[in-house]
């Protein structure tokens, strides 16, 4: 039976995945850095100052494709992709 066509590609996934996966390490040890326990800080207060990094450093959608290419999640650079 063949599989289903998904809406996205997995690798867009995955890119967006790492990508927000860094910027919420980066906030954590910001406040880790000012002397914050992370463990008492809401998880929905992290997301929100990640999202908020994440606005500020794009750098780290191309570093998370670069991630995403060496783990194997994508075998090739889907903005060089030729049709």
């Amino acid at each position: 039976m063949p599989r289903a066509k998904s809406l996205f590609p997995i690798g867009t996934s995955a890119v967006k995945m790492l990508a927000r996966s860094a910027a919420r390490r980066a906030v954590k040890s910001e406040l880790s850095a000012q002397g914050v326990r992370v463990s008492h800080v809401r998880y929905a207060e992290i997301v929100s100052r990640a999202n908020a990094y994440l606005a500020d450093h794009p750098e780290l959608y191309a570093e998370a494709l670069e991630r995403a290419q060496h783990l194997g999640m994508i075998e090739h650079d889907p903005m060089t992709m030729e049709r």
